[in-house]
């Protein structure tokens, strides 16, 4: 029985039934990566910033996800950013535990 299932579970992501997508292609899916980037500022920060700041914050990802969610301002300058409701808890939390992982 466990061999049919690794077997079927292969096969669908084989065809593209079954997709799991990284962080990195979640953020240009949702657009984020019009206004950031790995290791630039665009227009808010670098996510290697976000990273570095938050790196000591056992919370981190809960305040990042609401703040992805319901957008913000004052953090990181005075440009908002728009909130993203769209965007599925399941993808956020791939999301979120990518940025926080760069170094």
């Amino acid at each position: 029985m466990k061999i049919a299932a690794v077997v079927l579970a292969a096969g669908l992501l084989a065809t593209g039934a079954v997709s799991a997508q990284s962080g990195e292609d979640l953020l240009k899916k949702s657009g984020c990566t019009a206004c950031h980037a790995n290791d630039k500022k665009v227009v808010g920060p670098a996510y290697k910033d976000v990273a570095a700041k938050y790196k000591s914050d056992a919370g981190a990802a809960a305040k990042l996800a609401e703040k992805v969610k319901k957008g913000g301002q004052g953090v990181w300058g005075p440009v908002p950013m728009p909130p993203n409701p769209a965007v599925s808890d399941a993808d956020m939390k791939t999301m979120v535990a990518y940025i926080l992982a760069l170094k």
